[in-house]
């Protein structure tokens, strides 16, 4: 529950703010010519902070003399007073200056009004997205004063200060990763993939709309990537709105522990794409550098294959033939060989394919997050982890561009349809009791 005082603050900006839309009042600044030119020469922006401060000053006169009254002309009308000035401060360019607010006091009630121009000015919250913005281009707390710092006498940009305002920021971006509604979105790809970060396992899904836009559906911490976890990340996402019975493309890296939670949680309407890049990858690790580019060679070309009947009698070709020379890579290859041929089947174009065919956007944004938390030198906190990798996932997210072939995913999602619509035929017709012959 918030303290009074912050109430009252919030209610006084609220009250501001209507006043504002409805008076017609003009806000006139002076500025001698003298000055101006001399700030001017220092830059452009020297002078632009300058003036905003005078603004600042301005408008929490303004808001004084409609509380107060003009000075010196006291009026039986009145219900508040001028009770002098105090020291303060304004948030301008994520600094905060000081500058000197007027003190309204009620006659009636016989306490400080507050100044909700003042409020909004001051705003915390202002200061701690700018913290947040700057950190995630790469901005560290040790050299935040020395590249942000434009004002003399502005405080507030040591490293404890700017930690402390990064630390509330990035818990804000924690709480939208883990709890913002998902019953809007029409989610039909899914990627789900596990990274080792700092000594711990982070689960990561990403969705991407009919539209072609990905967005980070949610992250899970544990010791490893097993089946518990990935099942509790995907309680949170039904619980969040995602619906699991609607037809849905899950492109995973191949392990069991999250293809088991997926099968369990959306059964039939579950269509597992394992990762072509992983299972080259995979099946590579077993030959030597002489033998790699070959297999390599074959497999991408299998995997570019318009037909799902070509493409596997082409990798069981090749099956084969690491059958005699390298048993071990034989059994990788074999081993959910048909799920890294799902995209295939269901026809999908092949623009679209290279982008739902592996989980390289996924990685994509773990290298993202890989290289903005290299500016933690310790790590500390029961969530600051999590704190930090929701940030970078979130500043990976409004970066991103739609996918390419996003125009056919329509077509994707019909072919899922049809599919899932045989899928129960055959379940049912299992069902039925066997008539016995006469």
């Amino acid at each position: 529950m918030k303290p009074r005082y912050q109430k009252e603050a919030a209610k006084a900006a609220e009250q501001f703010q209507d006043w504002a839309k409805q008076s017609q009042q003009p806000i006139q600044l002076m500025f001698p010519i003298l000055p101006m030119i001399e700030l001017a020469k220092q830059g452009l922006g020297e002078l632009v902070r300058h003036l905003g401060k005078m603004f600042i000053e301005e408008v929490l006169e303004v808001e004084a003399e409609y509380l107060a009254g003009p000075r010196s002309k006291p009026t039986e009308e009145r219900e508040a007073y001028r009770w002098g000035r105090e020291q303060g401060y304004c948030v301008i360019d994520s600094q905060k200056v000081p500058i000197a607010r007027p003190r309204v006091r009620s006659k009636v009630h016989n306490q400080e009004i507050p100044l909700g121009s003042y409020e909004l000015f001051q705003r915390a919250s202002l200061l701690e997205e700018s913290v947040w913005h700057k950190i995630m281009h790469g901005l560290s707390t040790r050299t935040y004063k020395e590249v942000v710092q434009q004002f003399i006498d502005a405080y507030g940009v040591e490293k404890s200060t700017v930690s402390e305002h990064f630390i509330e920021a990035s818990r804000k971006k924690l709480e939208i990763v883990t709890t913002r509604s998902l019953a809007e979105l029409s989610i039909d790809v899914m990627m789900i993939d596990g990274t080792i970060f700092k000594g711990y396992n982070l689960v990561v899904a990403i969705g991407i709309d009919r539209f072609g836009h990905k967005v980070i559906l949610g992250l899970r911490q544990g010791a490893t990537e097993n089946a518990a976890v990935v099942g509790e990340l995907l309680d949170e996402l039904a619980e969040r709105g995602l619906k699991f019975n609607q037809p849905r493309l899950y492109v995973v890296d191949g392990g069991k522990a999250i293809r088991r939670a997926i099968v369990n949680h959306a059964g039939e309407a579950a269509f597992i794409q394992r990762c072509q890049v992983h299972k080259i990858r995979n099946v590579c690790d077993h030959l030597s550098d002489a033998e790699t580019y070959s297999v390599k060679y074959k497999m991408r070309c299998a995997y570019e294959m318009a037909e799902a009947v070509d493409a596997k009698q082409a990798l069981l070709k090749l099956h084969d033939e690491l059958l005699t020379a390298n048993p071990s890579a034989a059994a990788s290859l074999q081993e959910g060989l048909e799920e890294t041929l799902t995209v295939i089947e269901l026809r999908v174009g092949k623009a679209l394919r290279r982008s739902i065919a592996s989980t390289n956007g996924i990685e994509s944004s773990f290298s993202v997050t890989e290289r903005i938390c290299r500016q933690v030198k310790r790590w500390q906190g029961s969530d600051q982890r999590l704190r930090w990798v929701a940030s970078a996932l979130l500043f990976t997210e409004s970066r991103w561009n739609r996918i390419q072939g996003y125009g056919q995913v329509e077509a994707l999602v019909s072919a899922m349809k049809a599919e899932c619509a045989l899928r129960l035929q055959k379940q049912k017709a299992a069902l039925r009791p066997k008539v016995s012959a006469a």
